[in-house]
């Protein structure tokens, strides 16, 4: 079986690291996709239809290749948040998120052009933020981490130490879970392992 090219519809160098560490090494094709044309109140459609909207908007440059487009949000009591458009907002939210918890949503589409197959799926996993001062809160926002990070924290760097504990898949935190990412694939009949390098 010819094994496609794999594409990450995504700029994310936490995503492109995640792959790579599992053993895939994609081709990255950002896709620029105007994410302010899509609003929805559910967090869970949200984040697959622009997914899935990413994904389509990189496999337009291929004819034959599987792309993966993701997003990712935090919902905290039913409000949806995103990257924070500028420091005071990042502090603001900071200030808002110590000491609870929310869920951070990513969303998934797998497009296989060979086979002309879509896939889409969420994962959520559970987080628990530390009580953290506004000294620490402050420190961060300076260090332009969370202004990159949907939820305005980033599990792998230096917000990692502003989470209590997960619940869930820890790599769907960081913007791409691998177990459902080998799911997807198996449903659409590949070996995770056939895209190792």
């Amino acid at each position: 079986m010819d094994v496609p090219t794999f594409v990450l519809a995504s700029a994310s160098n936490a995503r492109r690291r995640l792959l790579q560490t599992a053993g895939i090494e994609p081709v990255v094709c950002q896709s620029n996709f105007d994410e302010s044309q899509v609003q929805h109140p559910e967090p869970a459609t949200l984040v697959q239809i622009l997914a899935e909207q990413k994904a389509k908007t990189v496999a337009d440059q291929f004819s034959d290749a599987l792309v993966l487009g993701c997003d990712s949000l935090l919902s905290i009591e039913g409000k949806i948040y995103g990257k924070p458009p500028n420091p005071s907002e990042a502090i603001a939210r900071w200030q808002q998120m110590r000491g609870t918890t929310g869920e951070l949503y990513t969303g998934h589409a797998l497009i296989d052009l060979s086979r002309n197959k879509t896939i889409v799926r969420c994962g959520v996993t559970r987080v628990y933020f530390a009580n953290v001062s506004d000294r620490a809160i402050e420190a961060y926002v300076a260090t332009g981490e969370p202004l990159k990070c949907a939820g305005a924290f980033a599990l792998e760097g230096r917000g990692g130490l502003f989470v209590d504990k997960i619940e869930g898949c820890h790599s769907n935190v960081i913007g791409l879970s691998l177990p459902l990412l080998h799911r997807m694939l198996e449903e659409l009949g590949y070996e995770v392992t056939d895209f190792w390098q």
